[in-house]
């Protein structure tokens, strides 16, 4: 260190815009910097598992280092007093220094299980919070090295930071910014800000805003009170590793792996000057604390550390400052240029920004039309011709915003409570509500501000203001209906009955944050049948697009265990299918409207107790509950969900499902449910030709066979059946189509087995169920106990009626996808590209080899290299001029052939006998089978359908005996 006074004395040369770098080793990184609150020194620390204290004006190390962890030190912070540094380190440890000795305080902290990488001290300097790659926060009684209390994260947290009144704790980890308080530690905050770690996370000075940098390479402002995003965010060229702010607020410093430290203004969200290059990625940043941040210093992972002079940056950005400060003086002069000339458009033109100056946008808009007003009798055309780019540039982001307003609206319902108000407001009523709004004001005048126009910040703006909650419950025998509320105030309503669950419903909802919210009791006109029916099929995407759904358990008393919302009556409901499958965000009340369990996660669809509970009362797969995707896949499933549940109205447990198929049906109250049922049923089986949902109510069999068995019956089967007959039974089920429903009849493509006799046998219970023994062409003798008479028939005493043992057809019996998957897109099954490098060496996942994607990457490469080059030589071999269309198009199955035949696989047509030949030993197992009875006109009835018939064939190497393969008609 001896040879770096040159260096560091340069590096201090104040007032200089780039400075020249000082190096703390040859090779370390220096991963984190601060300076001390009095602004004459600051801290390093870096990947030599130490710190060093630094003369800001001689430019100079001070004493020796700080010496005792056993890895590289990821973060520090100064205590407020300036006499304890509080480190953490990849060894997992927390240590708390004495400044002045640099001896720990107390022992190394070790109650992380992996690498610490963010402490902070609390303002009083008390308590100290710290963020690990093991996923939990620890908060530490600074003075005697306790653990107060430890909060669990979901993934690694990179970023920790107390509020300036110390009373919140903010902490960053993938994708999450999460805020509690720091009495009870009650969760207040979970917000989805980014796409990637955030890696920083800072308070403004006045504690009513949040500031986070991520991975991502984005900066965001929040609102810390509700969590809402705040205008623009900075963007960087790659990730961003380091977050600071001013002492006074008006600027913070970013540093990138894109080499450069930047500043930014904290009330325009834009950056200020050009960026400070650095020759490496920059690791860390902090600005001086006093006089209100003159000073940058910067560490980078080639070991340098950089001083900065930004104070003629700061100057420029003051010099703007005092510009918005003149807005206020400038607002009467122009008031009084309108007294004394009111006919003119001039004091109107200066009033208009003078206003906008000082944040009264709502009269600047009124101040603007009477400008225009004006403009319109000016002759000058001079004048007008900016004046017609000012109408046309307001028409036009007039326009972008209603546009915005309707994508909203297009999945909201009909009818809202204004929260506020407690009025019933219909569409027309919410968008002139956000028209007249000070929101709407704001967002046009901001938006006017820039060009182009930005479309993601109105967006936004559109979304917070119509954001609605819904509300799932059980219905009580009398609930308020929209004659009951409609242009009354909820609020003022006689507080009795359910009148109460509204009333308390509302109130969440608007304390949550929220202007709207909805009710199925009270927001539906059930008198008029076209809403109800458009209600109806609409109310799965209204739940969808929630941004909070309130489940009220009105029979769930307070401070209640585990276990009461499995027993609470909302559980067995049919609509509430719907209600908790579509939200992304859902919300348990008890009866006395306080959090079930006190789960006072913002979501409980992130509660692993109430979920568990879910699962084991529902029987629903707890990937459902969070990613449940509506359709017709997996719909004999979603149909048994509903067997097991209750509706007040018959019909509505096939209504209550459409959602969940994304369906819509005819809604027919007084059709009954088996009609209903039936017409849900044709509308699943016509979309998805999955024949199952017709026994939906019985539980299908388990597979009888294991792969490693359906490998030995394919061997046995090779030498005992033959692959003529194989081969034209795959072609005759390969062009069979989908089963559908024509003029209320099904289409059923099927294996059928004709019935030769029908024998009744004795049985204990004559009067009400009878047993028959079955026999048919190629299958086993059937028992059949059924409270159907069925026809008895033999060789010896046949009948003209004929019946039919079937086999429906599935796809899945010839391993290839059912029919609904072929709606599948391509983007469903394509991976995500990630990012595998990480220059710091620090990211908080877990690191797989570089070398095993590389090499996947590259033998891909080489399998499409090779399929074109073998077509490629094929065509000059024989002599032919190759078109590269021809290459393009041949080559992938020529590759794959070549490839094949390297690695040892057999050849196509053994591949397509295996496939043939698994075909015949899954037909020669047991199926579920339907007896079927013919009707005059040649249709078919099916009949013994209270028996759960399952069938086999004889010898399933009789190929010959599973050929009768047909479509039949069936009523």
């Amino acid at each position: 260190m001896s040879g770096m006074v040159d260096l560091t004395q340069k590096a201090f040369l104040i007032g200089r815009k780039h400075a020249a770098p000082m190096r703390t080793t040859p090779t370390d990184k220096v991963l984190a910097v601060a300076f001390f609150k009095d602004g004459r020194r600051f801290v390093t620390g870096s990947s030599d598992n130490t710190l060093r204290i630094w003369d800001v004006e001689k430019g100079v190390l001070i004493g020796e280092p700080f010496e005792g962890h056993n890895g590289w030190v990821q973060s520090f912070a100064v205590s407020p007093d300036d006499r304890r540094i509080a480190s953490g380190g990849r060894d997992n440890t927390i240590i708390i220094w004495d400044v002045e000795s640099k001896q720990m305080i107390f022992g190394r902290l070790a109650k992380h299980t992996r690498w610490v990488w963010s402490v902070c001290f609390s303002p009083d300097g008390k308590r100290l919070a710290s963020g690990s790659k093991d996923c939990t926060v620890i908060l530490w009684d600074a003075e005697s090295g306790a653990v107060l209390s430890t909060l669990k994260g979901d993934y690694g947290i990179c970023s920790v930071a107390f509020s300036p009144d110390g009373l919140k704790l903010a902490s960053g980890s993938f994708h999450n910014i999460r805020v509690w308080r720091t009495d009870n530690f009650e969760l207040l905050l979970d917000i989805d800000a980014h796409k990637n770690y955030v890696q920083g996370i800072v308070w403004s000075p006045d504690g009513r805003q949040l500031v986070s940098a991520s991975y991502d390479k984005v900066v965001q402002f929040w609102n810390s009170s509700n969590g809402y995003r705040i205008d623009e965010a900075c963007i960087h060229t790659d990730y961003i590793n380091s977050l600071v702010i001013s002492s006074n607020g008006s600027f913070i410093a970013t540093a990138s792996l894109d080499m450069t430290v930047r500043l930014w203004n904290t009330r325009l969200h834009r950056q200020i000057s050009q960026p400070y290059e650095h020759t490496a990625g920059v690791a860390c940043v902090a600005i001086s604390p006093n006089p209100n941040g003159k000073l940058l210093v910067s560490g980078d992972y080639e070991g340098k550390v950089w001083l900065w002079s930004i104070e003629k940056t700061l100057s420029a950005t003051n010099s703007s400052s005092r510009v918005q400060n003149l807005y206020p003086e400038a607002l009467p002069n122009a008031e009084q240029a309108i007294v004394l000339s009111p006919w003119s458009y001039i004091g109107y033109e200066l009033r208009c920004p003078a206003l906008h100056g000082v944040q009264r946008y709502g009269d600047a808009i009124e101040v603007f039309k009477t400008t225009c007003s004006k403009l319109d009798n000016v002759p000058d055309p001079q004048i007008q011709k900016p004046h017609q780019q000012h109408v046309g540039r307001s028409e036009e982001l007039a326009a972008a915003i209603r546009k915005a307003v309707d994508d909203k609206l297009e999945n909201a319902p009909l009818r809202l409570l204004n929260t506020s108000t407690g009025r019933l407001c219909n569409r027309e009523a919410q968008i002139n509500s956000f028209m007249g709004s000070t929101e709407y004001s704001d967002l046009f005048h901001l938006s006017a501000m820039h060009a182009p126009l930005q479309m993601e910040s109105i967006n936004e703006a559109v979304t917070k203001y119509f954001s609605w909650v819904m509300l799932s419950h059980r219905w009580a025998s009398k609930e308020p209906e929209l004659l009951d509320i409609q242009n009354k105030d909820v609020y003022t309503l006689h507080p009795v009955g359910t009148i109460v669950k509204l009333q308390r419903f509302c109130e969440v909802a608007r304390n949550a944050g929220y202007r709207w919210a909805w009710s199925d009791t009270c927001c539906i006109n059930q008198n008029d049948i076209v809403e109800r029916q458009e209600s109806i099929n609409s109310m799965f995407a209204w739940y969808r697009h929630s941004a909070l759904t309130i489940v009220y358990l009105s029979d769930v008393p307070p401070s209640s265990n585990s276990g009461a919302l499995a027993n609470s009556s909302w559980i067995t409901r049919g609509w509430t299918v719907q209600e908790f499958l579509a939200p992304d965000i859902i919300l348990f009340y008890q009866a006395d409207w306080t959090l079930y369990l006190d789960a006072c996660s913002p979501n409980h669809k992130k509660s692993v107790a109430i979920m568990q509970e879910l699962v084991d009362s529902t029987g629903i797969d707890a990937q459902e509950f969070v990613a449940f995707r509506p359709g017709m896949r997996g719909a004999r499933v979603k149909l048994q969900w509903a067997s097991r549940r209750v509706t007040t109205l018959q019909e509505d447990i096939a209504y209550s499902l459409v959602g969940i198929f994304g369906i819509n049906l005819h809604v027919k109250y007084g059709e009954k449910k088996q009609n209903a049922l039936g017409r849900l049923l044709q509308k699943i089986i016509a979309r998805s030709g999955d024949i199952t949902a017709l026994d939906w109510l019985r539980p299908r069999p388990p597979p009888s066979l294991s792969e490693d068995e359906i490998q030995t019956s394919v061997s046995m089967l090779r030498n005992t059946v033959a692959m003529e007959s194989v081969l034209k039974l795959r072609t005759r089920l390969d062009n069979l189509c989908a089963p559908r429903f024509a003029a209320s009849r099904l289409q059923l493509p099927c294996i059928a087995f004709p019935v030769t006799e029908v024998r009744r046998m004795p049985s204990q219970d004559q009067e009400t169920r009878s047993t028959y023994q079955v026999k048919t062409d190629g299958l086993h003798d059937l028992l059949i106990t059924t409270e159907d008479g069925l026809i008895q028939f033999s060789p010896a005493n046949p009948i003209q009626q004929i019946f039919l043992l079937i086999r429906p057809w599935n796809r899945y019996d010839f391993e290839l996808p059912d029919f609904a998957d072929k709606t599948q897109s391509m983007d469903d099954m394509a991976e995500p590209r990630s990012r595998s490098h990480d220059p710091r060496g620090q990211s908080p996942g877990d690191n797989e080899p570089a070398d095993s994607q590389s090499h996947t990457q590259e033998l891909g490469l080489i399998a499409r290299l090779g399929q074109c080059l073998c077509v490629l030589f094929l065509f000059v071999w024989l002599g032919q001029q190759p078109e590269l269309g021809l290459i393009a198009r041949h080559g992938q199955h020529f590759g794959a052939l070549l490839l094949g035949q390297w690695r040892g696989i057999e050849p196509a047509d053994s591949q397509s006998h295996m496939r043939e030949l698994r075909l015949i030993v899954r037909l020669g197992q047991s199926f579920g089978a339907l007896l079927l009875a013919q009707q005059r006109g040649g249709e078919y009835k099916r009949i013994a359908s209270d028996h759960n018939i399952t069938a086999r064939v004889r010898n399933m190497a009789s190929v010959d005996d599973m050929m009768d393969i047909r479509t039949i008609e069936v009523l």
